[in-house]
């Protein structure tokens, strides 16, 4: 299985100006996999799709994915369009990974979609985008969506683009099991990985459906000193059923290569880390990421 380990900005993060440009610039000299950008209408990180596409113009190896885009509230057709524009013009480096959006009402009131109808609308419009990336006419009747003969050109670049989704909730795992191509969980344990890859694998053996064995992957925030305690806070929230939510986010570098290890022992084999205090400006964000390549990297086969 190929180990691959990539960063991403998270939905915090103070890099939306020319900073951008110097970190992209530093993930590829490095030779880092990817970039994986967050969305929050509310918060300062960069659009990710325009964050994307700008990565996208000054690289040529670096691949990039949202982690993750709300995809309930958007014309499927023409974000299929501009992702598979985006496939095209990088060569073929587009990642995409979609959720439903975080549970906030603000947040889903710019959206327009009602919370308790937020899945549907996520079935249907990813029913939508795969049937306009294969480039043919396709007709398509649904609840919400109604299109004849309806073709979008030009096609990716990726004969198949493969779908991420996320999650660890019941639910969404089935839901992985039903429509995905590759699984990207945030905040969890190398044991939440297993048990939810025993999950998935259900559902993928009730629709008639296969994902590939390196398309199981995880989002890992970690710490290079004491997690600051209002993070301590939102992931006990966030993961009431862990006694110490602290496992979430290993400290230093030695922590994070013993998760990623206990990752890679279950089948998880794609990797986003996140440094859950951003390094305090571009330039420490240059040094960090050469800190973290030898280290990192070495786990990459």
């Amino acid at each position: 299985m190929k180990v691959r380990i990539g960063f991403g900005f998270g939905v915090r993060t103070q890099l939306n100006d020319g900073g951008f440009a110097t970190v992209v610039d530093t993930l590829e000299r490095l030779r880092f996999d990817s970039l994986w950008l967050s969305e929050r209408l509310g918060g300062e990180a960069p659009d990710p799709l325009v964050g994307m596409a700008f990565a996208a113009g000054r690289t040529t190896k670096l691949k990039f994915g949202m982690s993750v885009m709300v995809l309930p509230g958007r014309n499927p057709v023409v974000l299929a369009k501009e992702l598979a524009t985006l496939d095209r013009l990088s060569n073929g480096r587009l990642l995409p990974a979609f959720g439903l959006g975080v549970a906030d009402p603000r947040e889903q009131q710019a959206f327009g979609v009602e919370r308790s109808e937020r899945a549907a609308w996520f079935d249907e419009s990813l029913q939508v985008l795969r049937a306009a990336w294969t480039g043919e006419p396709f007709t398509h009747h649904g609840a919400r969506y109604h299109y004849d003969g309806l073709r979008v050109l030009p096609a990716p670049r990726q004969q198949r683009l493969d779908v991420w989704l996320g999650g660890i909730a019941p639910s969404e795992l089935r839901r992985v099991g039903r429509l995905a191509d590759g699984w990207l969980p945030s905040f969890v344990t190398p044991d939440d990985a297993a048990r939810g890859r025993e999950a998935i694998e259900v559902t993928l053996r009730e629709h008639d459906r296969t994902i590939d064995e390196d398309h199981y992957g995880a989002l890992i925030p970690y710490a290079m000193g004491a997690v600051p305690d209002q993070v301590l806070a939102g992931l006990a929230k966030r993961r009431p059923d862990l006694a110490d939510p602290s496992e979430l986010v290993p400290t230093g570098w030695d922590q994070l290569l013993a998760t990623i290890d206990r990752f890679v022992a279950v089948g998880t084999t794609k990797f986003v880390v996140l440094p859950i205090v951003e390094p305090a400006s571009p330039d420490d964000w240059v040094v960090h990421l050469e800190e973290a390549a030898p280290i990192l990297l070495a786990r990459q086969n």
